[in-house]
């Protein structure tokens, strides 16, 4: 799958494509369909798929300090969108000048000049250009003057996550937010995860024999409620079940908010300054502060006895 940042990383002899523009954060069902039905019919007409996404997300531009949680980093949506099919994604970087482009001025310069579009796929509430006065009725209206067509697919979600709602990322931030990881997965259609590379912290779990992995997550990333969880740890490719902490730690009085997963069953691991991948199955219990290190050992121990069932559960 090709990557572009920027209309000029765009070949100059690009042909014609089906498109699909929007944030696209976390790569949710919803979205899993509209970019589906974006490679569908790019296969049917005999032209390549193109994601079009944005750096950063355009919240953040036209209402600074506004950025969302986000549900997954570019580079893991990109993988997301390369497993559903997609040719090619573009990434335009979202700046206070590109923000002023008419819904016209987008339509010409992305999709006409540049993405020669056949077609474009997008939701029912898709809105673009200056102060997102465009929709989806003006991109079929341009569509007729710059032959290309425009199918929009309606989105809804089944099921106890989402009680019939629309799909949305909103939701699923609230969801993860709240440490219902088990109602955002149903909407993600997998667990949610965090990445972030292995630093030291105060080195505690090994103390109490349990060593943790302490992920500095990247920047903005949502983040599940405080409490203890199960799920994977995934370093290098392989993924070890795990019992995740997130919190201040407060058996110790800490005031900094972390992401901690001890690896079930496994010895001697070093995974200073390497990317991991932390995702959360189910919510385990919430956080505490025990009389004695002597309690917080039992509970930890137990904590990992009940994740190590949670992911065997899952594995089965």
């Amino acid at each position: 799958m090709q990557r572009w940042r920027g209309l000029e990383d765009i070949p100059q002899d690009w042909g014609r494509s089906v498109v699909t523009i929007g944030s696209y954060d976390g790569v949710h069902r919803g979205h899993q369909l509209i970019i589906g039905r974006a490679v569908e019919r790019a296969r049917e007409l005999g032209v390549p798929a193109v994601v079009v996404t944005f750096d950063p997300h355009p919240s953040e531009v036209v209402r600074p300090g506004s950025h969302p949680p986000l549900l997954a980093p570019h580079h893991r949506r990109a993988e997301l969108m390369a497993e559903l099919g997609v040719d090619a994604v573009l990434i335009l970087p979202f700046t206070t000048e590109f923000s002023k482009l008419s819904p016209a001025e987008f339509v010409a310069k992305v999709l006409v000049d540049k993405l020669h579009a056949r077609l474009v796929v997008e939701g029912p509430n898709f809105r673009f250009g200056h102060k997102a006065a465009g929709d989806v009725e003006f991109l079929a209206e341009q569509g007729a003057t710059y032959d290309f067509e425009v199918e929009v697919i309606d989105l809804k979600v089944s099921g106890n996550a989402g009680g019939g709602a629309p799909f949305s990322s909103t939701l699923t931030r609230n969801l993860v937010a709240e440490g219902d990881v088990e109602g955002a997965a149903e909407i993600l259609g997998r667990p949610h995860r965090v990445e972030g590379v292995v630093v030291r912290g105060a080195q505690r779990g090994r103390e109490l024999g349990f060593p943790t992995a302490n992920v500095e997550t990247l920047p903005h990333t949502a983040i599940p409620a405080d409490g203890v969880y199960a799920g994977w740890l995934h370093v290098n490719g392989e993924a070890m079940p795990a019992a995740i902490s997130v919190g201040t730690n407060p058996q110790f009085d800490g005031t900094e908010r972390t992401v901690e997963a001890y690896a079930i069953d496994r010895v001697g691991l070093d995974l200073y300054g390497l990317h991991v991948a932390v995702d959360f199955l189910a919510f385990v219990r919430g956080m505490s502060k025990f009389d004695s290190l002597e309690q917080l050992v039992e509970a930890i121990a137990d904590d990992v006895k009940r994740a190590r069932g949670i992911v065997e559960a899952y594995r089965s």
